[in-house]
């Protein structure tokens, strides 16, 4: 099975919703544990990479192809 690709900043969509509502939470630290940020009450977890990965859906918003965009113009 493929490796989900993510990285800092990125928005990704989780299988579950978060309490307030938004299944939405940006990526604020990496390493062996993540931590993810709700997008819609700004309330932050951390969670084991192996938990994360199973329950990530997809990316949303990639920080990368937002530093891109606004470096070209």
């Amino acid at each position: 099975m493929e490796r989900k690709q993510f990285q800092l900043g990125d928005i990704v969509q989780m299988k579950k919703n978060h309490p307030c509502g938004s299944n939405e939470m940006e990526i604020i630290r990496m390493g062996m544990d993540i931590r993810i940020k709700c997008v819609g009450c700004k309330h932050s977890v951390l969670i084991p990479r192996a938990k994360f990965e199973k329950n990530m859906k997809k990316v949303l918003r990639s920080a990368a192809s937002e530093t891109d965009a606004s470096s070209s113009e």
